[in-house]
């Protein structure tokens, strides 16, 4: 094997250790760690600008189609998740996140890294400043007003390649559904987002120049082994040990991080 490629599997190994320690730690979904991990190694081995974050979001989305049956299924077992609510949400978000793909295979890097940068910031400003108490509505909304967040829910995720539990758990907490039942039922918008969005990628990528090695479009093999595999290893780590440090001091210095690697994806869009 060559040194490019080692490098590249080494980089691999330490995005997905550290994604799912963190989404294990946090809560969150391990794309907020996967895309920027997989962007710098990109950049880190010289792959194409004009594609390494479309592969980076379309890869991490693949990991998220494991990660999400498998969060869903503890949530299923503890009697969590409201399925009336996935039922009702599941066909718009699916939705949003092929027309996300669509989006993203016309789009440059650019315009990816700002969506991401952008989102990203307002993910931190929830996690470290918003009141779980929070209310603005009494349920959630139906009819249009639902497909349309619903829409727009899968079409940011599937552009930021997130499983959208970070904004699905806020819509779902500000119209009055507990903490508990928002993370649960939540987890499973994950696969709803990946699996059409990460064949979306595939498909929108197919023969593109400058793509890294093991690429299928814009969803790199090779990474969604490593990381689906190695995000699924360190994930309880992190959540037994979340039950032993205090939680609000965590969730408002990982905030703080997450808007400095916001603010520099965002740098790297306008550089």
């Amino acid at each position: 094997m060559s040194p490019e490629l080692l490098w590249f599997a080494a980089g691999l190994v330490v995005a997905g250790l550290a994604a799912g320690f963190v989404g294990g730690l946090f809560g969150i979904g391990g794309g907020i760690v996967i895309v920027p991990a997989l962007y710098f190694v990109f950049t880190a081995l010289g792959v194409d600008e004009a594609v390494r974050m479309h592969v980076a979001v379309g890869t991490s989305l693949s990991t998220i189609i494991v990660t999400s049956w498998r969060s869903l299924a503890a949530h299923t077992k503890a009697g969590a998740v409201d399925f009336t609510v996935l039922r009702a949400w599941t066909w718009w978000i699916s939705l949003g996140a092929l027309a996300g793909a669509a989006v993203a295979g016309i789009v440059n890097t650019e315009v990816l890294l700002v969506i991401f940068g952008g989102g990203l910031l307002l993910i931190a400003a929830q996690m470290g400043l918003a009141n779980p108490n929070w209310r603005l509505f009494a349920e959630l909304p139906v009819g249009l007003p639902r497909a349309l967040i619903a829409g727009v829910l899968g079409l940011l995720s599937a552009m930021m390649g997130i499983g959208g539990g970070a904004i699905g758990v806020t819509v779902m907490t500000l119209c009055g559904r507990p903490i508990h039942q928002a993370v649960a039922t939540a987890s499973g918008f994950g696969a709803a987002i990946a699996i059409p969005a990460a064949l979306g990628y595939a498909i929108v990528g197919f023969g593109r120049e400058g793509l890294p090695p093991w690429s299928v479009g814009f969803v790199n093999l090779a990474g969604f082994v490593f990381l689906a595999l190695l995000t699924m290893t360190t994930a309880p780590i992190g959540a037994r040990l979340a039950h032993r440090l205090p939680q609000l001091t965590l969730k408002r210095t990982f905030a703080l991080v997450l808007a400095v690697l916001a603010l520099n994806m965002l740098r790297e869009a306008f550089s």
